[in-house]
């Protein structure tokens, strides 16, 4: 499966979409797939700032608890209630119903270095 041209791609695994000063981010199909049964989602809760680099929340799998990263900085506005509720969404339907937060950012320019979806299928290929 391709990943969705639209977004941006983290080498940890995060997407983003950006929509003007607002950024989506949710984990990759991968992620998903290698964290297998996504069991709890805990976002950080609007009104949290976030760093560049900085978490957003984590998932956790029968397998692993994972920190979920955001490549911008910038304030919670939204979490997914239906991933917290479902956290199954997020293996399901990873780049739809299953994002996670909405980061209202002043500057989203760092998501320019970060790989379009072709270099994160070729870099995940065969894994």
């Amino acid at each position: 499966m391709s990943s969705p041209a639209d977004l941006k791609y983290s080498k940890s695994h995060e997407w983003f979409r950006c929509e003007g000063n607002t950024i989506t981010i949710g984990i990759t199909k991968h992620a998903a797939d290698e964290l297998t049964d996504i069991t709890f989602v805990e976002p950080k809760p609007v009104g949290t700032v976030i760093s560049a680099g900085g978490a957003i929340g984590e998932v956790e799998s029968v397998k692993t608890t994972s920190d979920v990263f955001s490549a911008c900085g910038g304030t919670v506005v939204e979490v997914n209630v239906a991933a917290v509720a479902d956290p199954s969404l997020v293996n399901s339907d990873p780049y739809g119903c299953g994002w996670l937060v909405k980061l209202a950012v002043a500057d989203p320019t760092p998501l320019k270095d970060l790989l379009n979806a072709a270099a994160y299928d070729s870099a995940n290929a065969g894994h």
